[in-house]
């Protein structure tokens, strides 16, 4: 039988907290899935359905797109950014909840960060767009450090000279199983963002620490820290 998620209220303080980017404090579906039905039509593949991109899109381009496109994938890549380029910074819309629970953390002195497999220059594009980017120490992107998540590398890097160090005072925070086996990776505490209640078994392999059903949930809880 699957282990149940333990309570919110079993965690403790922690000193860092990195979070995903995509769809765990903005939605970027609409935008992902466009400029990737995009780049599949352009070298004639099917377009995927939204339920498909929300099911399959996790990993990093330099992850995915080869088992996507062979060799094409550099080239493949080139006609994604340029399409997501066009839209990304008009079609963003912050998850409800999503500004008030960076200011409670904020005033609380802990160290946030945002840990993205979306590509850095993307990434802090659109913190600036939306004026995040006072709230984060580090936002780490796609390529910019040796690997992407799941692999631990980004989380040292968003950690540098923050004061922290991985471990389990670190939460990661987001919306998929990539994001707690990348908590998991890198010695730290993995806590799930989403409105679903995980179905039995979803994540045994990478169980989060606990579970917040969105971003007022986990507010509340900063708030109360």
């Amino acid at each position: 039988m699957a282990a149940a998620i333990p309570p919110v209220k079993a965690l403790a303080r922690p000193n860092a907290i990195l979070f995903d980017w995509d769809n765990t404090l903005v939605d970027s579906w609409p935008t992902i899935h466009d400029a990737l039905n995009t780049t599949l039509a352009a070298f004639g593949r099917t377009p995927w359905t939204l339920a498909e991109t929300r099911r399959r899109v996790r990993k990093s381009m330099r992850d995915s797109f080869p088992a996507l496109f062979g060799d094409d994938w550099q080239d493949a890549g080139e006609v994604f950014y340029r399409r997501y380029g066009e839209i990304h910074a008009r079609n963003l819309k912050p998850l409800p909840g999503a500004a008030a629970m960076l200011d409670a953390a904020a005033a609380t002195g802990i160290f946030l960060g945002v840990v993205s497999n979306k590509k850095g220059d993307f990434l802090r594009v659109e913190a600036r767009h939306l004026g995040w980017d006072r709230y984060f120490g580090a936002l780490v992107g796609a390529l910019d450090a040796e690997r992407d998540k799941p692999a631990p590398e980004p989380v040292r890097l968003a950690l540098k000279g923050s004061g922290v160090a991985p471990g389990p005072e670190v939460w990661i925070a987001g919306d998929a199983d990539i994001d707690l086996e990348c908590a998991h990776n890198a010695g730290c505490t993995a806590v799930l963002i989403r409105a679903a209640v995980p179905d039995p078994g979803e994540f045994d392999a990478h169980p989060p620490a606990g579970h917040f059903g969105g971003c007022d949930a986990l507010s509340k809880y900063v708030k109360n820290l």
